[in-house]
């Protein structure tokens, strides 16, 4: 496929299956941006531009692949930007259920052409979820493998620094 996409999401924090997900679109689409949603209602772990530092450094190898962030509604950040696709990552039916309400909402919203591609978490990564993470980590368990070093790294810090 060709064309300039986008994939969004809160990375708080970015894990390995959102990493899995990106690599695989960025082998798809001729341009990824990485969206990084800024919601004001939502007590994150990392701020916008930490979150925006940790992804860049973890997809610094793929030159097709920027990192931006955004506020407000989806379709208007989708419709100024230009993107052809926005990329929606799956892991389970309960994510297809939300997803799809989503994908049908944002069709109204989204210029004429723009479409919403579905890619399914590769198996592996399946049960992993940001908040997940957050838990186990803050709770001093094992999260090695489950998000790039990097990213492990600043999780722990940020618990120690709280």
């Amino acid at each position: 496929m060709t064309g300039k996409a986008l994939y969004t999401g809160s990375f708080d924090p970015m894990t390995n299956g959102h990493l899995d997900i990106i690599r695989r679109a960025s082998r798809m689409f001729d341009e990824l941006t990485v969206g990084v949603i800024v919601n004001p209602s939502k007590n994150c772990l990392f701020t916008e531009q930490e979150r925006v530092e940790m992804i860049k450094e973890v997809v610094k190898d793929l030159e097709n692949v920027k990192v931006d962030t955004f506020k407000g509604l989806l379709a208007d950040y989708v419709n100024s930007g230009g993107f052809d696709l926005v990329v929606r990552g799956l892991r389970a039916t309960t994510d297809f259920e939300y997803e799809i309400q989503m994908a049908q909402m944002n069709a109204r919203l989204f210029n004429d052409g723009v479409e919403s591609v579905f890619l399914m978490t590769s198996p592996e990564y399946s049960f992993i979820s940001s908040s997940m993470i957050k838990e186990v980590v803050s709770l001093h368990g094992d999260a090695e493998g489950l998000v790039p070093d990097v990213v492990l790294q600043r999780i722990i810090e940020k618990f120690k620094e709280n």
